[in-house]
């Protein structure tokens, strides 16, 4: 999962919208840097992150990708994911995205400070570009992920990895359904 995901998720919980958008600019124990609402929001970034990678539907997905693509895959599902959400979001959620992005902008911007400089940088230009918006738009998720593999040699077969995903579009979308529902009811459960 990604940014829409992470924060539509901290919003079904119930839980810091801020402590799941720093999930992946934190190290160490949250609790030693952060309130505890907060720590709590990281903590349930961090078992999105292992249920989804570890889930038998992103196992089975990985399959759609060349054998040179796979070790990025989880990177393009997790932005495909975000694209589903965004293209589906009625169906999960009752604001419109518009709005629930403004709310959740409003939030993440008012909240504790300091904060991780990557973190800021990337959360301004995702605020500024309305980028969570524009995941429901497929043609945003390749751009992504071709600006992505420029970050590195390394990284250099993620944009690849959209042809993957544009070859077996409708049967991730099918497989986005019943993924996502049971990682909502797993991130409740892990709460309770």
């Amino acid at each position: 999962m990604n940014f829409l995901a992470h924060l539509h998720i901290a919003d079904h919980c119930q839980s810091s919208l801020l402590g799941n958008l720093l999930g992946d600019f934190v190290k160490g124990d949250p609790d030693k840097q952060y309130p505890q609402a907060i720590a709590n929001g990281i903590r349930l970034h961090r078992f999105v992150d292992s249920y989804t990678d570890s889930h038998t539907i992103v196992k089975s997905s990985k399959q759609w990708f060349e054998k040179e693509q796979r070790r990025f895959a989880p990177i393009a599902l997790d932005m495909f994911w975000d694209h589903c959400l965004a293209k589906h979001w009625g169906e999960f959620h009752p604001a419109p995205l518009r709005d629930f992005v403004e709310y959740s902008e409003l939030i993440v911007t008012r909240s504790h400070k300091p904060l991780p400089e990557r973190f800021t940088q990337v959360t301004q230009h995702m605020w500024r570009g309305r980028w969570l918006e524009s995941y429901a738009d497929f043609d945003n998720i390749a751009y992504a992920l071709q600006r992505m593999s420029q970050r590195s040699l390394r990284m250099g077969v993620l944009a690849n990895c959209a042809d993957g995903l544009s070859d077996h579009y409708d049967q991730l979308e099918e497989q986005f359904f019943p993924l996502y529902r049971d990682v909502l009811q797993q991130s409740k459960l892990t709460l309770l």
